[in-house]
């Protein structure tokens, strides 16, 4: 018989109960490598923002750019300026209107009297302290300079320099670093007390802010306050973009905790405060509170009022919605939302906030205090620097350039340039104008403006540094000053030829020079020849000397360029630039003496600290007596040669000094000359090399003559020499003369080369025993 099966072992549900664990036991072998692999992927992309995080927090934090300032202006009892004209460099320099002259950066104005609160400024050298000063002007200057503080007479004041640009990296951002134990109390609490209340109590985030923000929110019905704490702005600012995204929101929370796990709440405020983005100034954006206390007060964070600071903190919520220039009546409401926070807060009294709510804003009028006002020469500022300098140092490391350049003279030579271009241009075949520029000072070689074109707001082709030209007459005084090295052949009275001649040139042809007026002049005094530029004469002399000697002279004189020696160089066919064309008058104007051209006093660092000067470097290149003899020629290009028409603009006694430059088919028109206190060169041509209808006299010169009339105010004093002796010669014979005897001129020479042969009334005149001692005045 068969047996009935056991129901205890039937297999039904063993089975279920296998099946069961076996889908669990799947389940959990799913989940937790599941878990794992996002615990792991969470510590990993945690192990990478702490590592981005501390990169950069504890690496170099920014990239401060250098800061160029003009030359510091150095007032003294004299000085010309008029009291709108100083009125105007305080608006430059950021000052701002104030008659109880309340901090650094302040001036009042009345009537012919400026009281002044002046900025300390640390030049390198010394550092100038701030101070009260009361200035007096009449006719056109400084007649009192006073300090308030001792009741003394100021001898000399140096301001405080204009900023003229700054060297960017390639992201434009610009801040003035503070130290947190160096910030105003008042600005932190105000910061506290609006954007962070338990700043030293979260770790990172604030969920009592976030609740107290959208209660606040909801009682103003609308966005008054925010959630994000201090730290979680910060690493927004620092870390992140402006991006709206849960993705971002999750960075920022979760490097908000690195952070405050890694780092003090001091280290993190004093980056926020360096940090916060707070206004834009043109391209650049204004981060910190050092830097937008400058961009919207004029002056220093540690001197700003309780309003001022409260301001500033407003600044944070929107910096354009805020902007007291732009929206002043909305920067003030939030600047009053501020001082009553701090006042529940408990920071400061309910008159404090009463006082401060009646004070007006008083920002700076002048905005764009970091723009590159004077694109050509702050590009030669960066050429020389490079010299000593990597990029990187220039546009990281915060450096401080105090340049050569003279705010007041630049602008006067851009509005010459501008003002004379539109009036050449309305001849019908003068169009199109370009132009360079160049003003140094004459005793020291350093550069006090450059214009490299017409519109010199643009950057773009530096005319003034890269444009080649020829020179055309300009090299003259080179060759006439080399012949004068040799007495005993040339003296400012030899007798030269200017008569036509063929030259053999390059490759066997045959050139024949012509002078600009298409006349031959005879036999001629040297003198007359440089005088009136005549190209026969002077191509003889040069021709004589050697071309070899005059390239050496060019070279002696600052001209490193290679010149091409065919005969065609004396009459200025190779080209130089403008630039190089200034260091050789600059020799020149020097007496024969070689100065370097300079755009830089200074650097020093973020500091304050001298890092390096630029002194006075000066060796004798020429002969001096020789330099003396062809400066008074070029005295006499301008009273009666080709110079002569400067004379409509300066008066003839201040004895310039200056020679035309005309090249074939009038493409090119210089003048270079100096007075008693300036040097300048100007060139006028056209870009595409076409004919500008101008000579150096009708083009070139009239700009020049238009800015030395406004800013020159020495005329030349040319000292001779121990070895040159000042003879009266008979004009016509040459030979050696009295002054008492009609036409006759007194011309300098070197020591025992000078006529010897007396004229006619020469010789009548030795009767009279003061004639001996006329021979020689000097």
């Amino acid at each position: 018989m068969a047996r009935r099966p056991n129901k205890t072992t039937t297999t039904s549900r063993p089975t279920r109960r296998r099946k069961t664990t076996s889908k669990s036991s799947w389940l959990l072998h799913l989940i937790i490598p599941i878990i794992l692999l996002a615990g792991f992927g969470l510590f990993s992309y945690m192990g990478y923002l702490d590592y981005k995080v501390r990169e950069q927090f504890e690496g170099k934090r920014w990239s401060i750019p250098a800061r160029v300032y003009a030359s510091p202006v150095e007032l003294y009892v004299g000085y010309p300026i008029t009291s709108k004209s100083f009125e105007d460099l305080l608006i430059q320099l950021h000052y701002r209107q104030d008659e109880q002259l309340n901090g650094e950066g302040s001036y009042f104005l009345k009537a012919s009297q400026m009281a002044v609160k002046t900025r300390t400024f640390n030049f390198g050298d010394t550092e100038e302290k701030g101070r009260k000063i009361i200035i007096n002007f009449a006719a056109g200057a400084i007649t009192t300079i006073t300090d308030v503080d001792t009741n003394s007479d100021v001898a000399i004041l140096r301001m405080d320099p204009v900023q003229i640009g700054s060297f960017y990296p390639t992201l434009k951002e610009d801040r003035i670093l503070i130290k947190l134990d160096e910030t105003p109390q008042q600005l932190l609490q105000g910061l506290f007390s609006t954007e962070d209340r338990d700043f030293y109590n979260h770790f990172g985030l604030s969920p009592k802010g976030i609740i107290r923000a959208m209660w606040t929110n909801v009682k103003a019905g609308g966005m008054v306050a925010g959630g994000s704490t201090i730290t979680q702005q910060l690493v927004k600012n620092f870390f992140l973009t402006n991006e709206r995204s849960l993705v971002r929101k999750i960075n920022e929370a979760l490097m908000a905790f690195i952070l405050e796990y890694r780092y003090s709440k001091n280290e993190i405020l004093e980056a926020y405060l360096n940090e916060i983005f707070l206004g834009q100034d043109g391209a650049s954006a204004v981060h910190g509170f050092g830097l937008a206390s400058e961009f919207y007060f004029g002056e220093s964070l540690k001197n700003l009022s309780l309003p001022q600071m409260a301001t500033l903190v407003a600044l944070v919520r929107g910096p354009s919605m805020y902007d007291p220039r732009k929206n002043p009546e909305r920067s003030l409401e939030r600047r009053n939302l501020v001082l009553d926070s701090m006042q529940q807060e408990g920071y400061i009294t309910p008159q404090q906030v009463s006082a401060a709510k009646s004070e007006p804003l008083n920002v700076a009028t002048v905005t764009h205090r970091s723009a590159n006002r004077y694109p050509d020469f702050i590009d030669l500022v960066k050429r020389q620097l490079k010299q000593e300098y990597k990029e990187e140092d220039l546009t990281s490391e915060g450096l401080r350039i105090v340049t050569t350049l003279d705010t007041r003279i630049q602008d006067t030579l851009e509005q010459s340039i501008l003002t004379k271009l539109k009036q050449l241009e309305k001849s019908p075949k003068s169009d199109d104008l370009e132009s360079a520029a160049i003003v140094t000072r004459r005793d020291s070689g350093e550069i006090v403006a450059l214009s490299g074109g017409r519109n010199s707001a643009t950057t773009g082709f530096n005319r003034a540094l890269d444009a080649v030209r020829p020179i055309g007459s300009l090299i003259k005084p080179v060759i006439y000053l080399t012949a004068l090295e040799y007495p005993d052949r040339y003296t400012i009275t030899t007798t030269v030829s200017d008569t036509p001649m063929e030259i053999e040139a390059e490759k066997g042809k045959l050139w024949t020079p012509k002078n600009f007026d298409n006349k031959e002049h005879g036999s001629i005094a040297l003198h007359t020849a440089l005088a009136n530029s005549f190209n026969l004469a002077t191509v003889r002399i040069g021709m004589d000397v050697g071309l070899s000697r005059i390239a050496n002279t060019l070279k002696s004189m600052g001209v490193n360029r290679a010149v091409e020696l065919y005969p065609s160089f004396l009459l200025g066919a190779s080209p130089l630039t403008p630039f190089e064309v200034t260091q050789l008058y600059q020799t020149l104007a020097g007496d024969g003496y070689a100065t370097p051209l300079r755009s830089i006093r200074a650097v020093n660092a973020a500091n304050g600290q001298a890092l390096q000067s630029y002194p006075l470097t000066v060796h004798q290149a020429v002969d001096p007596a020789a330099t003396f003899i062809t400066n008074t020629i070029l005295q006499e290009v301008m009273r009666s040669g080709t110079g002569h028409s400067a004379y409509n603009y300066l008066h003839t006694d201040m004895a310039l000094v200056g020679k035309t430059g005309t090249t074939n088919g009038l493409r090119d028109s210089w003048f270079a000359g100096f007075s008693g206190d300036f040097l300048s060169v100007v060139w006028i041509g056209r870009d595409d090399n076409k004919p500008t209808g101008l000579t150096g006299g009708s083009g070139a010169l009239q700009i020049w003559a238009e800015l030395m009339r406004q800013v020159s105010k020495k005329p030349v004093v040319l000292v001779p020499p121990d070895n040159i002796e000042m003879k009266w010669i008979e004009s016509g014979s040459g030979l050696l003369s009295s002054e008492k005897c009609a036409g006759a001129q007194l011309y300098p020479y070197i020591a025992n080369s000078g006529p010897t042969q007396l004229s006619e009334c020469g010789a009548s005149a030795t009767t009279d025993p003061s004639w001996i001692n006329n021979l020689n005045p000097f």
